[in-house]
C-alpha cells in the first residue's frame, strides 16, 4: 500500500494529512500559518508539519511517496516556484526546491479550490461520477472541473476560476477589479453585502437590528421568523448562484454539481430553490445535473492535493 500527503497552504493554517490511495485520511494535523514572519519560516512549518504526520499516523515512512500542495495564488508547476498569493506575502518563492531541501520526496502543487474538487470527486460527494464541479460560495466563488476523474487545466493551466464569468456586464465591482463577475453576486460575501442594504432600505426588517452583525445564519435565522425582507434577499442572492450554475450545465454537463462553504449548511433550504430555477432555465431539455452539497468539509483540499501526488506517479 502507498501513501500520499497532502497540505492545504491557507493565508490562516497549514493542514496536512497521510492519505490511501482510495482516499482515506489516514491522520492530519494542523499549525497557524503566522506568515508574517516570512516565507522561509512557513515552508520550514510545512515540512516539519509533512514529517509530524507521517510520525502520528503509524504508516512506514518508507511508503509514503509524494507530497501535494494545493496553493490559494498563482505558482509554476514546472518549476514549482509560488508565484503569489493575494492573502499571504509570498513572492517568487521557490517552495519545491525547499521543501526538498529537508524533506527527499517528488512534490507537486495544485491551485486550493482545485484541489478541493478532487477531493470531493475521489472522496466524497462526487466519487460515483466521472464529471463534476464543486463550487465554494464562501469570501469569494471559488470552484474546480473534474472531466473524467482528472483536474480540467485549459491549455495554459489557469482553467476553473469560474467566478469571475461575467454575468452582468458593467455590474457589481468584483475583487479582481473587473465589473459583473458571478463572485461579485454569488459569494457569501455578495449576500452579506446585499443584506446590509435591504436592511437599511427596511429598518422594519430583523436584519436591521444589527447591520454589521449580518451573516448568513442570521438571514436565515430571519426567514424562519417571517422576515418578508431577508427572504426577498434570499430569493434574489439564490437566483444570482442559479444563473451561474445554469451557465456551467449549459457548457459541461457535470453528472454532479457539488457545493461548498459556509452556506452549503443551509441544505435543501438553498439546493431546493436553485435546482427549481436551474430546471427553468437550462438549455437541454432533460435537466439531469444532480445538485448537492459537499461532504468533506475542510478536508477536501488535504486529499485532493494527496490524490494530486498519487496522479501524477501513476
Amino acid at each position: 500500500m502507498k501513501y500520499y500527503i497532502g497540505v492545504d497552504l491557507g493565508g490562516t493554517n497549514i493542514a496536512a494529512g497521510v492519505v490511501s490511495e482510495q482516499g482515506e485520511l489516514i491522520h492530519k494535523a494542523s499549525v497557524p500559518t503566522e506568515s508574517h514572519r516570512g516565507h522561509e519560516a512557513v515552508v520550514a512549518d510545512l515540512a516539519k508539519l509533512c514529517k509530524q504526520v507521517i510520525a502520528d499516523s503509524g504508516v512506514d515512512p518508507e511508503t509514503v511517496t509524494s507530497i501535494g500542495i494545493g496553493l490559494p495564488g498563482l505558482f509554476d508547476k514546472d518549476s514549482g516556484v509560488f508565484i503569489y498569493a493575494p492573502n499571504l506575502p509570498i513572492r517568487q518563492v521557490p517552495i519545491r526546491s525547499m521543501l526538498q531541501e529537508t524533506f527527499p520526496l517528488p512534490v507537486y502543487l495544485e491551485n486550493d479550490a482545485n484541489a478541493a474538487a478532487m477531493g470531493e470527486s475521489v472522496a466524497g460527494a462526487a466519487k460515483d461520477v466521472a464529471h463534476s464541479i464543486t463550487v465554494t460560495l464562501g469570501t469569494g466563488v471559488g470552484g474546480g472541473i473534474i472531466v473524467d476523474n482528472k483536474i480540467l487545466h485549459g491549455a495554459f493551466g489557469g482553467a476553473g476560476e469560474i467566478g469571475h464569468m461575467a454575468i452582468n456586464l458593467g455590474g457589481e465591482l468584483c475583487g479582481c477589479g473587473r465589473r459583473g463577475c458571478w463572485e461579485a453576486y454569488a459569494s457569501a460575501s455578495a449576500l452579506v453585502k446585499q443584506a446590509q442594504i435591504a436592511a437599511i432600505e427596511h429598518p422594519e426588517s430583523l436584519l436591521a437590528k444589527d447591520v454589521n452583525g449580518i451573516n448568513g445564519k442570521v438571514i436565515f435565522e430571519a426567514i424562519e421568523q417571517g422576515d418578508k425582507t431577508a427572504k426577498q434577499v434570499i430569493d434574489t442572492y439564490l437566483s444570482y448562484v442559479a444563473i451561474g450554475l445554469t451557465n456551467l450545465i449549459d457548457v459541461l454537463q457535470p453528472a454532479k454539481i457539488v457545493i461548498g462553504g459556509g452556506l452549503s449548511a443551509q441544505g435543501e433550504k438553498i439546493l431546493a430553490p436553485i435546482r427549481k430555477l436551474i430546471e427553468e432555465r437550462a438549455f437541454s431539455g432533460a435537466y439531469q445535473t444532480k445538485l448537492v452539497t459537499a461532504t468533506l468539509g475542510n478536508d477536501a483540499g488535504i486529499i485532493g492535493a494527496a490524490m494530486v501526488g498519487m496522479e501524477h506517479q501513476t
